[in-house]
């Protein structure tokens, strides 16, 4: 039976954090806590580098430190090797967002696959990334999902967006690395959905290379899950299921109210949970045809999964099934599932300072809109430095205790 306690080991969880990385920590979240700082301190940042003030320095040592692994590949490569010592795997996440031209796409693609052939050597890097709209504009995904005509100009476009994600998904079969495609927004996800089935039916024949991202506060993706898994199960391929909440919530609603068409995000919290624990379970009980890797901060979600692969008599270290969370945050999940032997991972984003800031402006944002998650980070990280601070006074009151009973020499 899974008790509820492997996630309240702060130990574990913040063991390679220093004293000072541990209280930058505490900065941070305290900081994103309180919503009104995190509008002013987006609204001035973004002022700040459209006018090119020096704040990048400041930007780094910040938030940047905190939620990002470094500017390359190579920068990173300390903390993977840090985080590997513990069982804990990276996922590398160029993380540059905003693009709009065929050569920064074509950049940003080719970035991608030299991450997949940087993973290939390495045993720390089980997985790739991509996010559709890095490599192609938001403007033809979102006319192709609405099933409008496309000009001429636009159909060669359209071709060399699905040419990106072909070579990346060829990239990852050549060098035995899967790859996840990340969910977006509703109205540019179907062109994304039907783009990834296609790479599932070519390179998911025999294991699970390419995972299609499922944002369960949807409240159509079981029912899109279950059709996906018919079609794979009657054409011979298997599915790759990332399954995540979602991130785009307020921008959802609004974009619904304002066109006048019903939200396609769950009414609740709590529907949203239920949402994500059913497709969660659907997966894992179809663990033959769908490979499943967990994304997600929740707690209890994450027991769901642990208590359902001891029921089903899995193996915590089933190849097909992954944890994961991101760099930075809820590292109480991640290092302990590590520790106890389930498959885990870290995102680990990285990219210049300037171009990552508007990832890193998305994460705070989202931390403000989920209910109790950064309570919970600060609570832990306060727990955790009351800990350090009990272990140092009794290592302090041993030493002087040692230092009382030695015998005293006195000079013959």
């Amino acid at each position: 039976m899974i008790t509820q306690k492997i996630f309240n080991d702060t130990e574990t969880a913040f063991k390679l954090k220093s004293d000072d990385e541990l209280n930058r920590a505490l900065l941070m979240f305290g900081m994103i806590n309180r919503p009104s700082l995190v509008k002013i301190g987006t609204y001035l940042t973004k002022i700040s580098l459209k006018l090119h003030l020096p704040v990048e320095g400041l930007i780094k040592a910040t938030i940047f430190n905190q939620f990002s692994g470094g500017e390359s590949m190579e920068d990173c490569l300390p903390n993977i090797e840090k985080m590997y010592t513990k069982k804990l795997h990276s996922i590398l996440d160029y993380s540059v967002e905003g693009k709009e031209e065929e050569e920064q796409f074509d950049a940003a693609m080719k970035k991608k696959i030299s991450i997949i052939e940087f993973a290939a050597n390495r045993k720390e890097l089980p997985f790739a990334v991509f996010k559709p709209t890095g490599i192609g504009r938001f403007a033809i995904w979102e006319k192709v999902s609405s099933k409008l005509t496309l000009t001429a100009a636009e159909e060669e476009e359209w071709k060399r967006v699905q040419s990106r994600v072909e070579q990346i998904c060829e990239a990852a079969y050549q060098n035995d690395i899967s790859v996840l495609a990340d969910g977006e927004e509703t109205w540019m996800q179907d062109a994304s959905d039907e783009l990834m089935v296609r790479m599932m039916q070519k390179y998911n024949q025999e294991k699970t290379i390419v995972f299609n991202t499922l944002q369960c506060y949807r409240w159509d993706r079981m029912e899109y899950l279950q059709n996906l898994h018919e079609k794979a199960k009657k054409e011979g391929f298997k599915v790759g299921a990332k399954i995540v909440r979602g991130a785009y919530m307020e921008k959802e609603n609004e974009r619904a109210k304002k066109m006048g068409y019903p939200s396609p995000i769950c009414e609740s919290k709590e529907a949203t949970d239920v949402s994500f624990n059913g497709v969660l379970s659907y997966c894992l009980s179809n663990i033959d045809d769908i490979s499943l890797f967990v994304g997600t901060h929740n707690e209890v979600s994450n027991y769901l999964a642990l208590q359902i692969l001891e029921d089903k008599g899995l193996a915590i270290d089933d190849s097909r099934v992954w944890f994961s969370q991101l760099y930075g945050m809820s590292d109480n999940i991640s290092y302990n599932l590590a520790r106890k032997g389930y498959n885990a991972a870290k995102l680990v984003p990285f990219g210049p300072v300037r171009d990552v800031v508007p990832y890193l402006i998305r994460r705070a944002q989202e931390n403000t809109s989920v209910k109790g998650q950064t309570g919970r980070e600060l609570s832990l990280l306060m727990e955790e430095r009351k800990r350090r601070k009990g272990e140092d006074t009794s290592k302090r009151s041993n030493e002087s205790s040692s230092q009382k009973d030695q015998p005293k020499h006195h000079a013959e």
